[in-house]
Formats: C-alpha cells, structure tokens, sequence
C-alpha cells in the first residue's frame, strides 16, 4: 500500500537519540520503541541520529519514549519545538562540522602516538621506563580520543545491550591489561616461559583507527545530506520591501504576509508571493530541475529561493515560514531521510544478534588457540582481532545512507520521494496508471468551437456562471474573452456531471450532455455541450482539454523501460479513449466513479502487478494510496499530495506544493531510474557488509589478522560503504 493510513488518536515527535554508531545500536532503540504499548511507527536513523515517532498519546507519553531510549543506553531529547526546518538544518550542519573537525583532530593525534609508539627500537621496548611511559600514553588517548567509546560501552553494558563501543572497549582492554600485567609484573611471564611482549602501541593505533573511520563517517554523512543544506542555503538573507513608496533592505525573516517586496534581474526571490507587475523570466531549477527559465507575468506565483533571470518586477508575499515551497520541500526529504526501507530490516534482524554471536566467537577463538597449544599471547590477539573485525558499522550504514543521498538527489531534480519503502518499491513496479484530467492533460478545459449565435452563448454563459464544474467555467470564461456579457439568472438547478438548467433574461435555459436535455423533453442530437433555450435546441459549443507537452514522451519512456501503461479516467470512454489514442496508450479504463479507482488499482494488483498511480485530485487521493507507489503531480490538492508517495514537481502559478501548472511528468521517469540505482547501491552495500564479516571473521579467527590490521579494515569497511552512496550524487536520467 502506498501510503500507512495512521490511527486517528496520533501525534509524531522527532526525538534526538546521541551514542548510537552502528546498526546494532540503532536496532536495540528501534525495538524499545516497538515495544512500548500505544507506538504505531518508529523510525530509527542512525544517519540523522533521531528516531521519529508516531505514537496515541492516551497510550504512552513522550517521556516515556525518552526513558525507553535511555534504558537501552543512549541519550534522548526532544528536538526543539517550533524551530524552524532551516534552522534545525544548519544547527545539525554546525554541529557535523564541530564534530568532523573534533574527529579529526583526535584521530590525527592518535595515530601519530601509535605510529611513535611502532617506530621504537625493540630493544627499547622491554625497558620498564619506556613501558610505563607508553601505558601513561595509551591512557591518555583512551581518555581523551576514546573516551565516547567506553563511555558507550559501559552504558549499554549497564543496561544489558551490546554495540559495537562494547566490541572496541574490549579488543583495547584486553590488549592495555595485558600490557599492564606484562609492564609490572614481567617475572611472572618470564617464569613461565612465556615472551613478555606489551601491545600499548595496538591499543592506540585500535583506537586511531575507529576514529579515522568515524571521522570519515560523519563527513561523509555530511556530504550525504548537502542536498538539504544547500535547499536551505538558497533563501537570501535580506529583501527589499517598498514601504510608504520608498525600498528599504530588511531581514527575511521579518517579511510579512501581503508586504510589497521588488526583485531585480540577478536576485533571488526571498519568500513566495504572487506577481503585482512587470514580467521576468525566473531560473526554477532548484524546485523543477529544469535549467530553462520560466516566464512569470502578473498575478503568476513566484518562489522562494528561485532567481530572477531579466526583467524587475514587485510582488505581494504570500506564504512565509514553515509553509512555504522551500521548506516544505525540505521538511518532506527530510522526514524521507529518517525513514526505513524494507530491506533494513535484514540488517535490523541479523545485527541484533550479531554481537553476542561475535562475543561467543571471540570466546571460542581464544579457547580454540589455547587448547591447540598456542600462547595466551597469541590466543588474546586473536580474540581481539574478532571482536574488531566483526564490528557491523558497515550493515547499519549500507542501507540509511543510500536512502539520504537518493532523496537529496531526488529533490534537486523535482522529484520529492517521501521515504525509504517507497524508494525501495519503486524499481519493482511493472504497471503504472494514469489520471487522465489534471495528469496527462492540462486540467484546463477550453472551448475550442462553437455552433451557436452570440445571443445564445450569452444565456449559455449566464447559467453555466453558476456551475462549479471545469467545463461551465471554460464556457463562461470563453463568453467573456469574446466581450459578451454575463446576465443575472434565476431558480439555478443542476445534476451532477449531466447539465444545468436556470431562467436567463426571461427565458428557460438548458445547458448539458444529450441525454441531460432529452430528460427535459428536449431531441438534441450531437456532441460537446449541448443548449437548448425555451425547449429548442439551439446549438453546441466544444470543449477540449489540451494534453501536456511532456505526456507524450513520458509514455514512450515508460514503454521503453517495459512498463504496462493504463489510462484510468471518469470521463466518457470516447474522451478517454481520443487522448488515450493521441499519447499512444492502449489500456483504457473510462467512465470510473472515485470511488471506484481504488477497486481498480486492487484489481490489478490482485492480478499480481505491482501499481504506480499518478494523479492530481481529490478523487485520486484513494486510488494513490491504494498503489504500491503514488505518483502525486505538485498542481495537485494537498489530500492528493499527501496519498502520493512520489511528488512531481513543475513550475507555474498556482499555490499548492509545488506552485505549479507545469507538469513536471519526466519525474516518472526519474524516480523510476533513481530507484532502480538506489536498488543496486543498497545491494552493493548491504552484499559488502555481509561479505566482508563473512571473510573477515574466520580470517581474524585463524590468526591472518592481527588487531591494528583488523580495526583498519573495519573503518574501511564503514567508509567504503558511505562513499558507494555517494556515488548518487551524481546520478542523472540519459537522454535518449
């Protein structure tokens, strides 16, 4: 289903979750959080480090979540509320850089101890000045550069759970307490026979190595969610605003709602409004990701964050805030960025029991190597090397951060992909259906040609004025180009998608479909809408809906790539059929009531295709949730954006979502491809993890790894998983 429907008693709060750093740390405070009686959904992201939670507040308080979390180890806190999106971006963004560098620093450090530690002459190694001297080092960057990772483990060993904190704290323990027995106690090894080695310098480089690889980590992760930062990063700081007649510089965020702003050739447009004068030509990649500018004329609705091409022009702001394209944009990838997909749940299951597996390893390990005769010595490291090498960073970073840097990519193509499973079901869709009003067509009926007298058309028009159906406004509009007045009517009837009927200066109006005037005694053959005065047919006035330049080639790319193509409409088959017929569909389902789309979908998906629904309205928001994958058009309604899993987005001038009228429909095609590139990187990630624990653990095992070689390839393995994601930045649709 596209779309969980949540229980109607339901509240959602982001809770910023501080120490988890692999995916078995994330997978003990996702299950605390399924557990609590009254959550209906949580989502655990060790990417963003929060968990989003959607929960019955009669059932469980969000103090509870918090204490849930922290019973597992790990620090909660509620993210600050009523701070802006854009604020919360570029405060975690602060804090990424603050802990890159930090990171950074220690690591650096670290392994320039470890490597002096390394460069010692042997011989220098078995003086007990030099021994301690080195066991004062090793504290040191245990304290200082590891510090978060013993804390880490203390913590969740306290609370029961493991992580991969527990597995480094013990590889380096062990290794420091051997040393430490070996530097004051060097006669008991000797008198044993045994060779009174110390391994400070693997403890250090241990340590070096896993903060390497963090501080890898975060940039990367940094790097991963840039998309956003650079969203956000597209309003200016400051607006002209006219006031009194006179343009004065003020702070964005000081704009008001209606206040009179002016945008020069060059600038970029500070908050949403509507045009009040001037024409000019706006570069709205960022929202479409179309390079063409677009033409604005008054009244257009123009975007925050777009830039002004040519031309100076006022306009009036509109939405501000929270609410305005920007940010809701950001707030939508975002949401996507802390959900799960499907395939995570492989990492979820194998990862909470990984560590224990890993410690009943290492444990064998050692005993193995003792009973075969070998030393304690050897026995240790190699134990160690297990514990190191087993860590899965890797398996908790393959899948999140695939999905945050698809999403990112994503939204700077026009394409606002929602989250995790619908990214994920995308490449497995084999049907797609499509609205025909509103998606494939303009949804802007207009009269294209008239068999009927101007004294007619002005009572057709005069009645029709009153009809809130599309067709009505086409003919009255029509009127009104033509210079034709519009008169006052009275007694105002009509049947739903059938006709009108009303008194117009006097006489007796009926305006509608052949079988509407038959009804009401009047033979009028023909086609269009269809008018009849004072019982008389008078004649018809054609009404067309234009098809969207883009819905041509968006149906040739789907059939290309393999996809079953359906037009699905509520208009007469022959409508139906005639544009069905123009963009090159053959499947055409016509005359389907609202309610009846969703009946259609599940059809079809009980046939065993997997469904992608696009759409636009009210009477689509059931069928886009029904599909796998809702396609919903940013011209659309709000309940239809929020059923559609997918949102396309366009340019133009109207003020939904997007604030378009241009379909954006090649987003099709791009989520469709972005999806299936996701796939594959999620598979190549997920198929390193497992391998690299799979090789990599009896390699340990057997001695072939020794602890600093293991805590190397660890990091490795995290970062090398992060940067195959990243290749996603750089994914693009090829033209044919």
């Amino acid at each position: 289903m596209a779309s969980a429907t949540q229980p109607r008693e339901t509240e959602s709060i982001t809770i910023g979750v501080e120490g988890m750093v692999c995916a078995a740390c994330q997978a003990h405070v996702q299950k605390a959080l399924d557990n609590l009686p009254g959550v209906h959904r949580a989502d655990v992201s060790l990417m963003n480090a929060e968990a989003i939670v959607a929960f019955d507040p009669h059932k469980v308080a969000s103090e509870q979540l918090l204490a849930a979390i922290r019973d597992t180890g790990y620090e909660a806190h509620l993210n600050q509320a009523g701070q802006a999106v854009d604020d919360q971006l570029r405060q975690a963004e602060s804090l990424q850089i603050a802990e890159t560098r930090q990171l950074t620093i220690r690591a650096v450090v670290t392994l320039l101890l470890g490597a002096g530690a390394m460069a010692l002459p042997m011989a220098w190694m078995h003086r007990a000045s030099v021994q301690y001297v080195l066991a004062a080092v090793t504290l040191f960057v245990m304290i200082w550069a590891g510090g978060k990772v013993y804390r880490g483990a203390w913590s969740v060993l306290k609370h029961g759970s493991s992580d991969m904190n527990l597995l480094v704290a013990l590889g380096t323990l062990a290794a420091l307490l051997y040393s430490l027995t070996v530097t004051v106690a060097p006669g008991f090894f000797t008198a044993r026979g045994v060779a009174h080695e110390v391994y400070y310098e693997a403890a250090i480089f241990i340590l070096g190595f896993v903060i390497s690889g963090r501080a890898l980590e975060a940039r990367a992760k940094r790097q991963a969610g840039q998309a956003l930062v650079n969203l956000v990063s597209l309003t200016p700081a400051e607006a002209a605003i006219i006031r009194d007649g006179l343009e004065e510089r003020i702070p964005v965020k000081t704009v008001r709602r209606d206040d009179v702003l002016m945008v020069r050739p060059g600038e970029r447009i500070p908050v949403d409004g509507a045009m009040l004068e001037g024409t000019a030509w706006l570069d709205e990649s960022m929202l479409t990701g179309e390079a063409a500018p677009v033409e604005k004329q008054v009244d257009d609705a123009v975007i925050g964050g777009t830039i002004n091409t040519t031309g100076s022009f006022r306009y009036r702001a509109t939405t501000l805030g929270e609410q305005s394209v920007l940010a809701r944009m950001v707030a939508l990838v975002r949401q996507a960025q802390s959900s799960r997909a499907p395939i995570e749940r492989l990492a979820d299951r194998i990862s909470r029991i990984f560590v224990p597996t890993v410690l009943g390893l290492a444990l064998l390990t050692l005993l193995g190597w003792l009973l075969t005769g070998h030393s304690a010595v050897q026995a240790a490291s190699a134990a160690v090397a297990v514990l190191i090498i087993a860590c899965p960073c890797a398996m908790g970073l393959a899948v999140p951060t695939a999905v945050m840097v698809a999403t990112g990519r994503g939204a700077e193509l026009g394409v606002l992909i929602k989250g995790g499973e619908a990214l994920e079901k995308l490449h497995k869709i084999d049907t797609i259906v499509f609205d025909k009003t509103g998606t494939l067509t303009e949804g802007k009926p207009r009269v294209t040609s008239t068999n009927i007298t101007e004294e007619h058309l002005r009572l057709a028009a005069s009645v029709e004025n009153l009809s809130e159906h599309p067709l009505a406004k086409s003919v009255a509009n029509y009127a009104r180009e033509q210079g034709v007045a519009i008169s006052s009517v009275e007694g105002f009837a009509s049947e739903a998608g059938r006709g009108v009927r009303a008194k117009a200066e006097g006489h007796d109006v009926l305006v509608g479909s052949e079988a509407y005037l038959s009804d009401n005694g009047v033979a009028a053959p023909g086609k269009g809408i269809l008018v009849a005065v004072d019982g008389i047919f008078v004649g018809s006035i054609t009404v067309s809906d234009p098809i969207r330049s883009d819905a041509f080639a968006l149906v040739a790319a789907c059939k290309t790539s393999g996809l079953n193509v359906i037009l699905l409409s509520g208009d007469h088959r022959e409508n139906a059929e005639a544009v069905a017929k123009q963009i090159g569909i053959e499947t055409v389902l016509a005359g389907v009531m609202p309610g009846q789309k969703r009946n259609e979908i599940r059809r079809l998906q009980n046939q065993g295709h997997v469904v992608a629904m696009a759409g636009d309205g009210v009477n689509d928001a059931a069928a886009l949730s029904q599909a796998d994958v809702g396609f919903a058009m940013g011209t659309g309604t709000d309940i239809a954006i929020e059923s559609g899993d997918v949102i396309l987005l366009g340019s133009g001038n109207r003020t939904g979502l997007g604030n378009v009228t241009r379909s954006g429909l090649d987003g099709v095609v791009r989520a469709i491809a972005l999806s299936k590139a996701t796939w594959k990187v999620m598979q190549q990630n997920l198929g390193w993890a497992l391998a690299y624990n799979v090789l990599a653990i009896p390699a340990a095992a057997l001695g072939w790894l020794n602890p600093v070689l293991a805590s190397a390839a660890m990091a490795a393995s995290s970062v090398s998983v992060v940067l195959n994601s990243l290749r996603l930045k750089r994914f693009s649709v090829k033209k044919a």
